[in-house]
């Protein structure tokens, strides 16, 4: 199963996904994509690695290169969080693919999905503003929407999250069927 993610800052994404990856169970993984810059990301990444692992998750931190990483994941579900860090690593990192970001990130849930039997993908919503962002943000927007759309095309299930409330955007029956488990 894939499943689709999305919502804006403090929306529940992350609560709703994790919820979702634990009801979809086999071995976890959770996919880390922050990169780790400075003390207060080092705490904040050591929290979500001990929450996380109480949950039965292995974490895997890879922000760039996916395709070439999903190898080393020995997991059923994967949780990846998020795509707008990754997609931003991809772009802007030294190690990232620069230029061909949205063919490397492309590549890389392909890999995903074939590598594991349950993939769940969060991703912030940064689209709602209305803010005319000069041509080095608006290409990362463009970027992350294109990603967005390729996403909601073949998921099983996409969902955004509106201060917690989980909103059904599309569903397939393997989508639909989670959905009733999980209520």
């Amino acid at each position: 199963m894939l499943a689709f993610i999305a919502g804006g800052a403090a929306s529940g994404k992350s609560a709703w996904a994790e919820s979702l990856a634990m009801a979809l169970g086999g071995r976890k993984c959770y996919i880390a994509t922050m990169e780790p810059f400075g003390e207060e990301a080092e705490i904040r990444i050591q929290h979500h690695r001990n929450a996380r692992r109480e949950k039965g998750f292995q974490t895997a931190e890879i922000y760039t290169g996916m395709a070439h990483s999903v190898g080393t994941l020995c997991c059923d579900t994967a949780l990846l969080e998020c795509m707008t860090n990754w997609m931003a690593n991809e772009m802007y990192s030294p190690s990232g693919a620069g230029k061909d970001a949205l063919g490397a990130v492309k590549k890389g849930i392909d890999a995903l999905c074939a590598a594991v039997s349950n993939l769940v993908v969060v991703s912030g919503d940064l689209f709602c503003e209305g803010l005319d962002y000069g041509p080095y943000t608006g290409e990362y927007l463009e970027n992350l929407a294109e990603v967005s759309r390729c996403l909601s095309a073949r998921a099983d299930l996409v969902v955004e999250l509106c201060c917690g409330i989980p909103i059904v955007h599309r569903h397939n029956d393997v989508g639909r069927a989670w959905l009733e488990k999980m209520a």
